[in-house]
């Protein structure tokens, strides 16, 4: 190990668990991030001060003020740029940690990219929002034999299970269909920065063991940290009828596109089905009359009483205002075409 490496990782390597060949294991550990939110920015700066060589951070948002209560990495002229969650992440990670790299990619992970995006990766974290997106990555690491990290928060309340292909048993097996009715979003019932930070630590803790091949026996860990109350249970095993790793029928899989979506507690819509280039600058110009408008280089943001439009270079829009998916297509229709 270089001498200034050695300096800046000694304390952990100084751990048993940990020790000089599993640092190098980990300097060597290529990590796919699939959200930076609340979760995937604790993980990713985690991952980053513990030198895990190669992170790949993938983020369909951007930053805002709400978010800088919970959400590490960012701060508010990241909101006042209104930042992809993924560039901004990238270039504050450069300055804490410059001996490892950092793929930002700002995208929504769908069925078409799943294979680019993941690939080469040693480990998959969850900092999801959605089932669909969970159950997509679910069925891309059963498919490859990949470990990935289940996460999930809201209100004080939290869950982590590591799932193991081959060991224990997948999402599938836990949630065979997504939660049905009105759940609990971060806009109807809040969430707490520290229930997001223990389960996030959770998942780097278990993602620590896995990349440096340290025993692991998976647990589901609940916790609420306003009733204290702290529960964990061993990992399912494999259902030998599940339709993922038991059929091994991945459904998820088989879809290039996804409808538009309803993101968790935003008062929005992300309409992703559209596959082209969009000029931004000119976009912005033709709107300029009409609202309040900001460009960068990666997004156009207009304010259009009572929406907020902010579309990405690729066609990909968020429609703030609305929770009605016709709505929100119209909308961009108008604005975008």
């Amino acid at each position: 190990m270089e001498p200034h490496r050695d300096e800046r990782y000694f304390r952990q390597v100084r751990f048993a668990g940990i020790g000089e060949s599993g640092q190098a294991t980990l300097a060597a550990a290529r990590v796919a991030i699939v959200g930076c939110g609340a979760l995937g920015s604790f993980q990713a700066e985690s991952l980053a001060r513990a030198g895990v060589g190669r992170l790949r951070i993938i983020d369909r948002d951007y930053v805002e003020l709400s978010n800088l209560q919970r959400q590490w990495l960012f701060d508010e002229s990241d909101a006042e740029q209104a930042l992809p969650k993924a560039v901004a992440a990238a270039r504050r990670i450069g300055r804490l940690n410059s001996t490892i790299g950092v793929e930002p990619e700002v995208a929504d992970l769908t069925a078409g990219n799943v294979d680019d995006l993941l690939e080469d990766s040693n480990l998959i974290l969850d900092a999801t929002d959605n089932f669909e997106t969970r159950y997509l990555i679910n069925d891309y690491a059963v498919r490859g034999c990949v470990p990935w990290i289940y996460g999930a928060a809201v209100g004080s309340y939290g869950l982590e299970l590591a799932i193991l292909p081959g060991h224990n048993g997948c999402l599938k097996c836990v949630y065979p269909s997504a939660p049905s009715g009105p759940q609990p979003t971060c806009e109807t019932s809040g969430v707490l920065g520290s229930i997001t930070s223990i389960i996030a630590a959770l998942q780097v803790a278990d993602a620590l063991k896995i990349l440096t091949g340290a025993s692991i026996a998976p647990r589901l860990t609940t916790v609420d940290v306003w009733s204290g109350q702290i529960r964990q249970v061993a990992a399912p095993s494999r259902d030998p009828d599940c339709v993922c790793c038991g059929r091994r029928d991945f459904i998820h899989l088989q879809g290039s596109e996804r409808t538009p979506i309803s993101l968790c507690g935003r008062n929005a819509v992300q309409v992703h089905e559209q596959k082209r280039n969009v000029d931004l600058a000119e976009l912005g110009r033709r709107l300029e009359p009409l609202g309040t408008v900001r460009v960068n280089e990666f997004a156009m943001r207009a304010q259009l009483p009572p929406y907020e439009l902010t579309v990405f270079a690729d066609g990909r829009a968020i429609i703030k205002g609305t929770t009605d998916i016709g709505v929100a297509r119209s909308v961009y229709a108008r604005y975008v075409g």
